[in-house]
């Protein structure tokens, strides 16, 4: 792609505090499939950090892959396998079961809530045999129903006057949908911006 690479100032925010969450969690060598990878800026900077660590970038928008594809052509990283083209929603992912972890940023507060359960059932399928076999959330979420912070739940009614279908999602919530794909959760880090990254292991694969 020609013109400047396209950059969130988010992604720009929280890569190092994500990174040192992922430098703690990950199994080196090990192999991580990022669901919804944006610009590619998360996966640039944790190709960079974890050179044992193979990354497999994704997203649903063309034009987002080729920009992921133009980022990382820029920074050269060996590292990271050419995007796919992944829908969360889809019945099947188009990869095998063989990554130790399976991450995603920023996906479910702007994502319909089925994709939630999607996205778990997904990674159920994706996690190798044996290993840690993680599902990796990073963003905000609401906690026993309510919001940590008056700035989330600001958040909150931006993306719901945008889009009905999307807004911040209860831990809660999620842990349980995530239970039913066999996952159990793990652990929760406070994040900066009032962001949580929670850690569900799979105990069981779906059948």
């Amino acid at each position: 792609m020609t013109g400047p690479l396209p950059s969130s100032p988010a992604a720009e925010r929280n890569k190092q505090p994500i990174l040192a969450v992922l430098e703690r969690l990950l199994p080196h060598p090990g192999r991580v499939l990022e669901v919804a990878s944006g610009t590619g800026q998360h996966v640039a900077h944790f190709a960079a950090a974890l050179p044992q660590v193979q990354w497999q970038p994704s997203d649903v928008d063309a034009a987002r892959r080729a920009a992921i594809t133009a980022r990382l052509a820029a920074c050269g990283a060996a590292n990271v396998a050419p995007p796919l083209a992944l829908d969360v929603l889809a019945d099947r992912w188009p990869v095998a079961a063989e990554f130790d972890a399976v991450l995603a940023i920023n996906l479910i507060h702007v994502a319909p809530p089925a994709s939630v359960a999607a996205l778990c059932a997904g990674a159920s399928r994706a996690l190798a045999p044996g290993g840690a076999r993680r599902l990796l959330l990073y963003g905000p979420f609401r906690e026993a129903g309510r919001h940590t912070a008056p700035s989330n739940e600001e958040f909150d009614a931006r993306l719901r006057a945008e889009n009905p279908a999307w807004g911040v999602r209860d831990l809660g919530e999620v842990t349980a949908i995530a239970a039913q794909a066999g996952f159990a959760r793990e652990r929760v880090f406070e994040m900066p911006a009032n962001n949580r990254f929670a850690v569900f292991a799979l105990a069981a694969p779906l059948a």
